[in-house]
């Protein structure tokens, strides 16, 4: 793994997503001194974490770096452009997390970059338990691909793309999906409170109930379905459940008019 990482890294806004790199980077073996934090609001954990480590913190001047990982707030590129564009030299990858913000849009605004990969995590990334979709522009070498995908896969699952436009729906589905699942554990407390059980009760029952399915989707390598079916017994309480959840009005519909819906938004924050 430490072939893959660069000697020298900026990341560009240390906040939670930010954040949340940085210690992957950390844990996968990026040594301290290699990597310079640039970021005006930078918090205090993370000025200790980098006085710990042995980082650079918002130096006065920077020189160009391997690779550049923006992740500020995407409504901030316009204004951090011009200071990005100095970190970038004929050979850095540009790695951006910034929603909505695309290829063409970060080559237009910092020319210097030619070699930028856009990258969807999501917020399970917190945990290293996230899922990254990634999309490589065309000056990308072999040898950087392989840099991003270490640098993105300190938090988590990668997934290539082999077309940028799918972002829109990466971010329907996986970007979006933890506060559906988020969602579903309290409508399952809900409707255990609504069957008898102390509010107290059922919000624990259905918490833990949601953790212990993804830790079982997460150490097995049987399909969502046959795991589904393997809980189901014919004729039984859970095909009871399940004729109403998968009933022609119920969960696929709702999700697929969900996922259309976040898909739509997606596109209309990145036109």
């Amino acid at each position: 793994m430490s072939s893959q990482l660069p000697q020298s890294l900026v990341l560009v806004g240390a906040g939670k997503m930010g954040g949340a790199m940085l210690e992957g980077w950390l844990r996968i073996g990026m040594k301290g001194p290699g990597i310079t934090l640039v970021d005006p609001h930078i918090s205090d954990a993370m000025t200790t974490l980098a006085a710990e480590k042995g980082m650079t913190v918002n130096p006065p001047t920077v020189a160009p770096a391997e690779v550049v990982v923006l992740a500020t707030k995407p409504q901030m590129l316009d204004t951090a452009a011009p200071s990005v564009q100095a970190l970038i030299g004929p050979r850095t990858l540009l790695i951006s997390i910034l929603a909505g913000k695309t290829l063409g849009d970060l080559a237009q605004r910092l020319p210097n970059a030619g070699a930028i990969v856009r990258a969807m995590p999501n917020l399970p990334a917190s945990v290293q338990r996230g899922v990254t979709a990634a999309a490589a522009g065309p000056g990308v070498s072999a040898g950087q691909r392989e840099m991003a995908d270490a640098l993105l896969g300190s938090i988590g699952k990668v997934e290539w793309l082999g077309d940028e436009g799918l972002i829109d729906a990466v971010t329907a589905v996986s970007g979006s999906g933890p506060a559906y699942v988020f969602h579903l554990v309290e409508c399952l407390a809900a409707a255990g409170a609504a069957a008898g059980l102390p509010a107290d009760l059922a919000g624990r029952l259905a918490r833990a109930t949601v953790e212990g399915a993804g830790e079982m989707l997460f150490q097995s390598d049987l399909a969502p379905g046959t795991l589904r079916q393997n809980v189901t017994s014919p004729g039984g309480t859970t095909a009871a459940a399940l004729e109403v959840l998968m009933a022609e009005d119920g969960m696929p519909l709702l999700m697929r008019r969900a996922v259309a819906a976040a898909k739509r938004r997606a596109e209309e924050l990145s036109g």
